[in-house]
Parts: C-alpha cells; sequence; structure tokens
C-alpha cells in the first residue's frame, strides 16, 4: 500500500509539473497584459460568447475621420469628435473586438455628447479593419502587434497636444488598452475607465499610473473574473494607486447594445458612473 501511495504521490507531481510547464509555455512570463487578453482568441469558448452583433448604420452628426503619423510610418486612423469650442480635455476612446464599427462611432458621439467640454478621439487598432461574425473578430484581435497599437496610441497622444489632459476608455479588448493608453499618456493622463478588460499586472508599469481608474466588471465573465481581477485591486491598493471598482450580475460584453445578451440596466447605471468619473476627474 506504501508503494502505491508512493507512486500516486509522484505521479500527481510529475503531472502538476508537466501541467505548470504547459501553462508556462503558452502564457510566457514576458507576455503582456494586452497580449495575454489576445490570446483569448484562441478559446473556443471566449469566442462563442461574443454573439455575431446586431446589423447596425449609424450617420454621424459630428465626426469625422482623421489621420495622424506615428513613429513606425504607418498612418494612424481615428473617428474624432471634436468639442464645440477649443479645448484641452481629450479622451482617447478603443473600440472591443469587434473594431471601430459604427456601433463604437455612436458611442464616441454619445460620450462627447454627455460630456461637452472634451474631444473624444475613438482609436482605430485594426488598422481599417471590421469584423462582423464571430469567425472574423478573433482573427482581428490576434493579429494586434503590441509594436503596432503602441505606435497608435502615442501618435494620438502626439496628435492631441502636449497641453491636453487625457482621458482614456475601453471596452473587452479595448478595457485592457485604455489602462495602457493611460500609462503611456505619463504625466497627462487624467482619467481611466476600462471595461471588463484584462488588468496591467507589472507593479512596477502601474507605479508609474498617473490617472484614477474606474473599473467595470461583470461577475458571471468566465474570463475577466473577481479572482483574476481581484489581484489588480489588491496592488493598486498596495501601491496606492486610486482605484474605483463596479461589479454588475452580468455577462462579459453586457454593455455592448449589439450583443444578444446586452443588459439595458446594468448599461443604463455604468454609463452614469463613467460619465461621472470623467466629470470629476477630466472635464472639471
Amino acid at each position: 500500500m506504501k508503494r502505491i501511495l508512493a507512486v500516486l504521490a509522484l505521479t500527481a507531481v510529475a503531472v502538476t509539473f508537466a501541467y505548470a510547464q504547459a501553462c508556462s509555455c503558452c502564457v510566457p512570463a514576458s507576455t503582456s497584459a494586452t497580449e495575454e487578453f489576445g490570446m483569448l482568441a484562441l478559446n473556443t469558448e471566449f469566442v462563442s460568447s461574443h454573439p455575431n452583433p446586431f446589423p447596425f448604420d449609424f450617420a454621424p452628426e459630428k465626426g469625422k475621420w482623421v489621420t495622424f503619423k506615428t513613429a513606425d510610418g504607418t498612418d494612424g486612423q481615428a473617428f474624432e469628435v471634436k468639442a464645440d469650442k477649443p479645448t484641452n480635455n481629450v479622451i482617447l476612446l478603443i473600440h472591443e473586438w469587434w473594431g471601430l464599427n459604427d456601433y463604437i462611432q455612436q458611442e464616441a458621439e454619445k460620450l462627447q455628447k454627455a460630456l461637452g467640454d472634451v474631444t473624444v478621439l475613438a482609436l482605430d487598432l485594426y488598422d481599417k479593419k471590421i469584423a462582423t461574425t464571430q469567425e472574423e473578430a478573433p482573427k482581428l484581435m490576434n493579429a494586434v502587434k503590441q509594436e503596432r497599437a503602441v505606435a497608435i496610441i502615442n501618435g494620438a497622444i502626439q496628435y492631441a497636444g502636449k497641453e491636453a489632459r487625457i482621458g482614456t476608455i475601453g471596452w473587452c479588448f479595448g478595457g485592457g488598452w485604455s489602462l495602457q493608453a493611460s500609462l503611456l499618456a505619463g504625466k497627462q493622463a487624467g482619467a481611466c475607465v476600462m471595461y471588463y478588460g484584462m488588468p496591467e499586472k507589472d507593479v512596477e508599469r502601474l507605479k508609474t499610473l498617473n490617472a484614477p481608474v474606474l473599473g467595470i466588471f461583470a461577475k458571471r465573465d468566465g474570463w475577466l473574473t473577481p479572482a483574476l481581477v481581484g489581484e489588480f485591486e489588491k496592488t493598486m491598493k498596495d501601491i496606492s494607486k486610486p482605484l474605483t471598482m463596479k461589479w454588475y450580475d452580468a455577462v462579459h460584453a453586457f454593455a455592448n447594445p449589439s450583443n444578444p445578451e446586452h443588459d439595458k440596466a446594468s448599461t443604463e447605471d455604468a454609463y452614469k458612473l463613467m460619465v461621472d468619473f470623467f466629470k470629476q476627474h477630466l472635464v472639471k
């Protein structure tokens, strides 16, 4: 019996070690938070949790497409909704995994109207590509290169100008990039809102964050779970960085009106919270 138990114990250790190696191979220690989220494009359950968006056509009232220079030599694209009067308040808005589609353009105009004294710049991290199906979206998300996305965001920050006070917001894929954009904005960062996006795990990077963060997450999200996000909450508390968290009894991507599982009540509550947050920290 002792020999059997010993063999079972050794087997358990071997399996655990093999599993750890496999996980290490899948997610190397050098993998960034946004790259880790991008790997979800290979997860069939994650893909299936994003039903095809409802068709939607949007006719912009104020927004216009603009281009700006980036360090890698390829122009960046954005849907810009300008304030009625000159302002230094700028919000960088980053799309979900579908791309900068009509829904996101509508959100950009809606947010600008709600805040008034701000220009909203909806960045296109897909370089003019848009997904309309479950098959297309993960391919586009997984194809995003860290260096290119950073070049686009930095180009947008330069486009906003040295005097700009920058806020950021994004959902899902864009939620994680919202936090990264605030980190890239340095001392110009004024407020960060992230809807169910991948948090940054590098403590030293988070120590450089100058913007307060509003995190909006879903309790029934199978990927951005309370346990995973809880580590981010703990880190932010440990390094004395301002973080406001709001959890909704909803699923991932609950705030997307094109999602068949869209939660209208939670979306409206989160929207009010987000607008108030920007009014408190950015548009004063």
